[in-house]
């Protein structure tokens, strides 16, 4: 049977992408803001129930004051998420009075003090993007006794009773997904280098987890190194040029969580002499670098997104919650697996193949799935809200 490059349904195509969820009276309705249709799957998976939060006590007039603190602006994917977040404060400028950003620069106490200054602000509703799982928890709680709901997004706190909803995507699903790529690609044996993003952040070591949780059944499969990256395509290439010294031909595949490092990690094989069609099988998502460069040196990969387009999902549900209508206490944004042509297998199917995905007449710099439009650029864009 041809394949065509996209496909629409099978139990094993996880994920289309940049998906909305809203909740009205109905139910949960999904809302493509992109060429993709239909509500999550990890939602309509979920062996579970999805715990609906009610926020009449939040309910007040408009325009709105809203804090929004984040952790950095330190890679691409993060610019992507900021920039997602002030196109849809430009989308409500008519029942926004003021959007105050904060950033922390990666900086846990700053991040703190940050959302302190927020809530001496009064701010009608806080959105966070915390640096770490752990370090956000006491001042989120702050918030709360103040009065002033707070919705995550991207990275979550310890104690979830101190928040309304956290917006995001599943990092067990992208984990479990490239591991069983990677995994299926190689046979189920080989060495596997793994790259993880920014150590300590809710993404970085759920990925890690979900990952291992198939490489652990494997028993030939051989995990030698787990090295961190910031989500940094510079530390990415630093790192896998050191273990290359190392390791050299003996790595079969390099599990990145990210195109950020996944990219720097092929530039590093190139710059160590591998030529075309030599770099073993990656995996990593969201960066055009990658998936041009998959491309240009034929490199075997997976790319399972994690959509910045969720920022701007999280900022529409802030207004939600001020009118008072009740909103799940997690809410994913959907995601599409990318594969390069002709390594698909029995667990992972593509819904598009990575060179009709891959942008080669764009920056590199792209992060795909921004929720900004087809047209995004971080070097020229834009917003007009109030601050």
């Amino acid at each position: 049977m041809k394949k065509t490059a996209r496909k629409k349904s099978s139990i094993n195509r996880a994920l289309i992408t940049v998906m909305s969820i809203t909740v009205g009276a109905l139910g949960i309705v999904g809302t493509a803001t992109a060429d993709y249709q239909g509500v999550p799957r990890t939602f309509l998976w979920n062996p579970g129930n999805t715990e609906i939060t009610d926020t009449t006590a939040y309910k007040k007039e408009g325009p709105y004051t809203i804090g929004f603190s984040n952790a950095s602006i330190s890679n691409p994917w993060r610019v992507a998420m900021l920039h997602g977040i002030e196109a849809a404060a430009e989308r409500h400028k008519v029942d926004l009075k003021r959007l105050i950003i904060t950033d922390a620069n990666d900086n846990p106490s700053k991040q703190a003090a940050d959302i302190q200054d927020l809530i001496t602000q009064q701010v009608d509703i806080l959105l966070i993007s915390p640096s770490t799982a752990e370090a956000l928890d006491p001042v989120v709680r702050r918030a709360k006794r103040q009065g002033i709901p707070v919705v995550l997004v991207d990275r979550e706190v310890k104690s979830k009773d101190n928040y309304i909803s956290f917006v995001t995507a599943s990092d067990q699903a992208l984990g479990r997904i490239s591991a069983q790529w990677l995994a299926e690609t190689l046979k189920g044996e080989g060495k596997v280098i793994m790259l993880g993003g920014l150590a300590g952040a809710s993404p970085a070591e759920n990925r890690i987890k979900a990952a291992m949780e198939v490489f652990d059944q494997f028993p030939d499969l051989e995990v030698v190194e787990t090295q961190y990256t910031s989500w940094s395509p510079a530390k990415g290439k630093s790192i896998m040029s050191a273990l290359i010294q190392k390791y050299g031909k003996d790595i079969s595949g390099v599990w990145a969580d990210s195109g950020l490092q996944g990219s720097g990690s092929i530039e590093a094989f190139e710059a160590a002499g591998f030529g075309k069609g030599e770099i073993p099988p990656h995996t990593g998502g969201d960066f055009n670098a990658m998936y041009q460069l998959s491309v240009k040196h034929s490199v075997p990969m997976i790319g399972v997104d994690y959509p910045p387009a969720m920022g701007a999902k999280a900022f529409d549900i802030l207004f939600d919650i001020l009118r008072g209508k009740g909103v799940p206490k997690r809410i994913e944004v959907n995601q599409q697996v990318v594969v390069s042509k002709g390594f698909e297998t029995a667990s992972v199917q593509a819904d598009i193949y990575v060179v009709d995905y891959a942008l080669m007449d764009k920056p590199a710099s792209v992060i795909m799935s921004s929720g900004v439009g087809k047209d995004y650029d971080p070097a020229t864009f834009s917003a007009d809200y109030p601050r």
